[in-house]
């Protein structure tokens, strides 16, 4: 009977774990932007401002300063999907994480880690898993999971 006691408080630690893992990085929904009420995108040419557009979808990609193949893989692809498909209407970031600027966005945004992120308004879709799954076996896929999650924003 113990063993079966420590079978199901093991389980229960480790879905606390997946659960409190996957709902730190994905749609934080209490999370407002303070310049979320803004109409309008004001970016500076340097990127170090970030103003996100009230209805426009933003993607983040964070990373470290030691980057690995599917790293690269996953910026590369999702630059040239946002360039092809959407031109400037959508900003995209790759913020170093291993610099100020990358520590206070990711804060910001609650992320910890390599994530890509797409943020529209106070909503946050986190690509993370799909994007390093598919990033090097599988780029068609990738490209068209970005496409399909940001279009529905732009047709609104």
């Amino acid at each position: 009977m113990k063993t079966n006691n420590n079978t199901i408080f093991t389980y229960l630690i480790v879905l606390s774990s997946l659960f409190i893992l996957f709902s730190s990085c994905t749609n934080n929904s209490k999370h407002i932007n303070k310049f979320s009420k803004l109409q309008h995108n004001l970016v500076s040419a340097d990127s170090s401002v970030f103003i996100e557009l009230s209805k426009q979808p933003t993607v983040y990609y964070f990373h470290y300063t030691r980057r690995c193949i599917t790293c690269n893989a996953v910026e590369e692809i999702t630059k040239k999907t946002l360039a092809e498909f959407y031109g400037n209407k959508v900003s995209f970031y790759s913020l170093n994480l291993d610099e100020e600027k990358g520590k206070e966005k990711s804060k910001e945004l609650q992320v910890s880690g390599q994530t890509l992120l797409i943020v529209v308004n106070d909503k946050h879709i986190n690509l993370t898993n799909e994007a390093f799954m598919n990033a090097k076996s599988n780029r068609e896929k990738l490209k068209n999971i970005i496409k399909a999650t940001i279009d529905p924003f732009l047709k609104e």
